[in-house]
């Protein structure tokens, strides 16, 4: 019977969550759903200066928000724990110790002054700079007199020379390098503290990690990280290293491409749901030409031999789209309150609303939903509805009202709408109608001046159902000002 796959998302609390975390986490958890096997999340708090409790909050509150629930970790507790890397610090110094009494780790008291020196040497010769193993057979009296000298040592792991370490990737197949390229390097720090890739091993094969799902960046601390497994008697787990995410001009997608963290795109409007679609594209390659991906149908699908080791690029325009075929599946009454945060944000609505002003908001709303990919576009789509027409000075609006044809319709609409005797869609579009005939203005001629009066631009979504939504009394106040305007010398 094959053991259960379990995976895991470890991420440093050093900063917002960034988008490529995003990525690397639901990779980690359709694999876990697909294959029936478990999910844990850990946080990885080691680096105590940049580390912090707010960013910890961040990453989990994200996850949360993308339905990217975990089975054991943080929070939720298991067997394993503690899930957090600085209430772990025995076990490693446990582990460390045993190294050191099997002879496979050792201290090591070398200055940074001596190390810089051996480098410079290495590098002169053209060599790779890697530790050569002052240290690794010291006797009592070399030690106690660098203990005299006040030295604290780190702990080094003695990596046999002249071996492969190989691996297959589950995304990059066959991987090899030479451990003397790898050299004995550090796995504690003189204050006691692990380095990252010691505590990792420790943390993945004592939780019973199966397979590791990274990004590319990590792939470098694969050796050191297999030959720490050796050294421990750890069963080695598979290794998948996913593509890094780049901006549209191909380079590390960093603030200069725009928003990188989870955080900005929820708080920008964007569904949780499109955000995973989305982030599922970027570097899995579905079969056949589907697009648009339910969670289950994710789940269903997905597979690590279709990820590609092939670079992704971030493309907001391909995000807004799928955002946008979300935000078609919402109901009027969904769509209204997923907007209103940002309606209420630009000064446009403050609550509480009467069930008259909600009935209107949903139809004000849904009239411009087309022109919405994401929540924060609301407000620029609807200000027309809040906000005054600011003076007509764009030299195309100005030659289009100043032509004899505009005052003529303008002031033949405001006419026909002082006496209309039901103020509907089907009335008003009758009245137009009626006037282009009557008039002979057709076609750009009578619809231009009209909508630029009551917008102040050409070209936009349905004018007859605007007009509605305006109102009667707003409606005529912008024509009149726009015939004002037409007449005047």
């Amino acid at each position: 019977m094959e053991k259960e796959i379990k995976v895991r998302f470890a991420p440093s609390p050093t900063g917002p969550f960034h988008i490529g975390g995003a990525r690397s986490a639901l990779f980690n958890w359709l694999v876990a759903r697909h294959t029936g096997g478990k999910f844990l999340v850990r946080i990885e708090d080691t680096d105590l200066n940049r580390s912090t409790k707010e960013s910890e909050e961040n990453i989990k509150e994200s996850l949360r928000w993308l339905g990217l629930n975990w089975d054991e970790g943080i929070d939720v507790g298991g067997e394993n724990g503690p899930y957090r890397q600085t209430e772990r610090l025995n076990i490693y110094q446990k582990e460390i110790q045993r190294l050191i009494r099997e002879g496979k780790a050792y201290y090591c008291y070398c200055s940074q002054e001596e190390l810089e020196q051996e480098r410079q040497e290495q590098l002169k010769e053209g060599k790779t700079p890697v530790y050569g193993g002052h240290c690794r057979h010291l006797t009592e009296e070399q030690i106690a007199q660098y203990r005299a000298e006040g030295r604290k040592p780190v702990v080094r792991l003695h990596v046999p020379e002249g071996e492969v370490i190989a691996f297959d990737d589950m995304v990059r197949g066959h991987v090899e390098f030479q451990s003397s390229g790898v050299g004995d390097f550090i796995i504690m720090k003189s204050d006691g503290i692990p380095v990252y890739n010691f505590a990792v091993v420790v943390d993945d094969a004592l939780m019973g990690i199966t397979h590791v799902i990274r990004a590319e960046e990590h792939l470098s601390n694969t050796p050191r990280q297999i030959a720490i497994y050796h050294a421990l008697g750890y069963k080695v787990p598979e290794f998948g290293h996913i593509s890094l995410i780049l901006g549209a001009d191909h380079k590390k997608m960093s603030k200069r491409h725009g928003a990188t963290s989870v955080t900005a795109y929820k708080d920008m409007g964007y569904l949780p749901d499109a955000v995973v679609n989305y982030l599922a594209l970027l570097g899995w390659a579905p079969k056949g030409e589907q697009e648009i991906f339910s969670r289950e149908e994710l789940i269903r699908s997905f597979s690590m031999s279709r990820v590609s080791s092939n670079d992704a690029v971030f493309d907001m325009e391909k995000l807004n789209w799928i955002n946008f075929q979300y935000m078609k599946k919402l109901s009027e009454e969904e769509l209204l309150d997923f907007v209103l945060p940002f309606l209420e944000k630009a000064g446009y609505v403050t609550q509480p609303l009467s069930a008259e002003k909600r009935d209107w908001l949903r139809q004000v709303v849904c009239y411009v939903r087309d022109r919405i990919s994401y929540g924060a576009q609301a407000p620029e789509q609807v200000k027309m509805f809040f906000e005054e027409i600011p003076p007509f000075e764009d030299p195309e609006v100005v030659s289009i009202l100043k032509q004899d044809s505009s005052a003529v319709i303008l002031k033949a609409f405001i006419d026909a709408l002082e006496a209309l005797p039901d103020f509907t869609e089907e009335a008003v579009t009758a009245c137009f109608k009626a006037i282009m005939k009557e008039t002979g203005i057709k076609g750009r001629a009578a619809f231009e001046p009209a909508r630029i009066a009551l917008t102040g631009v050409t070209k936009g979504p349905g004018m007859y159902e605007m007009i509605v939504l305006f109102g009667r009394e707003k409606t005529l106040a912008l024509l009149r000002k726009a015939l004002a305007f037409c007449e005047a010398e």
